[in-house]
């Protein structure tokens, strides 16, 4: 899976890199430890009237679609559990069928940028954290939801589409982020429903093969292990430098 990961551009840096028109996310700064219901910066194209446009915007870790939150089990409203209603990975292998992620699959894609993403390896005095990552900036495949708020404006959420390891986490994780490679992000990010899922799952499953043979990884600081801390120890790129372990 992937429960962590490391973007250390600004948005202006994404913009250029990703060929977008602009977004609204100009407060983000670079972080080193991002986890679970954190706001990050993602890559989506929206089309109207005719014109598509490619933009960066932010979206909170983990996937909340607004019929699940406006339902609950019972019929009543209110939100459901958020371990219901938020998962941050969609598996590559039933992305395109799950109820949960196949309306944004066949119509809502989007690009997560990583800098790389850790995975941990069990040892007898504890979690020892790996940074793994590749030459550049990394384009994970993920989905999101879009939901209106009461004012009026819109917020997102996202998931990153996993698939089995084949990447350096493969020695300490089964499963890793799908990549993208440059090749594939026009096709990944086009607006509009799918008219062949399976072509779009047979680009990400080649894409993903490709992008992972470039990827290494080594042990990183056991800071990482907490990510529940202000945001000013998240910005520290030491958490990303390599260490003996």
């Amino acid at each position: 899976m992937c429960g962590r990961f490391a973007m250390d551009k600004d948005t202006d840096d994404l913009i250029r890199e990703f060929l977008a028109s602009g977004g609204d996310l100009r407060d983000w700064r670079p972080s080193y430890n991002i986890a679970p219901t954190d706001l990050v910066p993602v890559v989506r194209e929206w089309a109207h009237d005719g014109a598509v446009t490619r933009v960066v915007d932010g979206a909170t870790w983990g996937l909340a679609p607004a019929w699940a939150a406006d339902a609950k089990g019972d019929g009543r409203a209110g939100p459901r559990p958020a371990a219901r209603r938020a998962p941050i990975n969609a598996r590559l292998e039933t992305v395109a069928t799950n109820g949960l992620f196949r309306a944004s699959f066949a119509s809502r894609r989007c690009i997560v940028p990583m800098t790389g993403y850790y995975e941990w390896e069990e040892r007898p005095d504890g979690k020892q954290p790996h940074f793994i990552h590749g030459d550049g900036l990394l384009a994970a495949a993920g989905v999101y939801a879009g939901r209106q708020e009461p004012d009026g404006t819109w917020s997102h959420s996202m998931a990153v589409i996993t698939r089995e390891a084949r990447d350096a986490s493969g020695e300490i994780h089964d499963r890793m982020p799908a990549f993208l490679t440059r090749e594939a992000w026009d096709e990944w990010l086009r607006p509009g429903k799918l008219d062949d899922p399976e072509a779009t799952l047979g680009l990400l499953e080649e894409s993903s093969l490709t992008v992972a043979k470039a990827i290494t990884s080594h042990p990183v600081s056991r800071r990482v292990n907490n990510a529940r801390v202000p945001d000013a120890y998240k910005e520290d790129p030491a958490l990303i430098a390599p260490v003996d372990a």
